[in-house]
């Protein structure tokens, strides 16, 4: 039996990964390690990683690999993740920062035990990205068809406004698919056999979905 789950998402923008890491959170109990919460929070805590990365952000800069990885590696260590496991969102986003952060997890012994890979039809992808909304008070994201908010234009959490984002539609997309492609997507070859990976059709509805993920994680366990 696993003693915990240490799993990575991966999909390109509009895949789903923000709701089927909400759903896998619910049920397994595991920590939900999104990059941007990381920032948000290491920055809000005064964290030395959240001092350094702030200075690149406040100048509109991409944050350094050196300084992305030891706000990951300073939140891997924290009493919550040690002892429920934790799930990666939006990281790593390269080959180099998978590298480094095969390394951080051999040092702390929370090796991966499974990536989830969300596979989705370019023509679908259009249609979620465009319909997707954000609060700008909480980063809560809804989409105007497929999980809209009770009011409209209003965060159903905190009242804030919803807003889209600049490259929320089909150029930006193409523009991002591009770079998850060329960038992230070979992640998986880089693992090859050592961790194993359950591709996952996306198309499906959210429930199909977390479905397929919820039968591979509760195999897992009970190994």
């Amino acid at each position: 039996m696993a003693n915990k789950l240490n799993l990575l998402i991966m999909g390109p923008a509009g895949s789903g990964k923000g709701t089927q890491s909400e759903k896998i959170v619910e049920k397994f109990d595991v920590v939900h390690l999104s990059t941007g919460d990381m920032f948000r929070a290491a920055i809000s805590n005064q964290t030395e990683a959240g001092k350094k990365a702030s200075e690149f952000i406040d100048q509109g800069l991409l944050v350094p690999d050196e300084i992305t990885i030891a706000l990951v590696e300073e939140r891997l260590m924290q009493a919550d993740v040690q002892e429920k496991g934790y799930l990666l969102d939006g990281f790593p986003r390269t080959i180099g920062q998978a590298e480094a952060l095969s390394q951080l997890l051999a040092k702390i012994q929370m090796p991966l035990n499974l990536i989830i890979d969300l596979k989705v039809d370019e023509k679908l992808l259009v249609e979620r990205i465009s319909g997707r909304r954000m609060c700008e008070v909480c980063g809560t994201i809804y989409h105007i068809t497929y999980n809209p908010p009770a009011v409209s234009g209003v965060c159903d959490l905190d009242g804030g406004k919803l807003y889209q984002r600049s490259d929320d539609n089909e150029a930006g997309l193409k523009v991002r698919l591009a770079e998850y492609n060329k960038s992230t997507a070979p992640i998986i070859g880089y693992y090859g056999d050592s961790v194993e990976v359950i591709e996952v059709d996306a198309s499906q509805t959210v429930d199909q979905v977390f479905a397929s993920i919820d039968t591979k994680l509760e195999s897992l366990l009970n190994d």
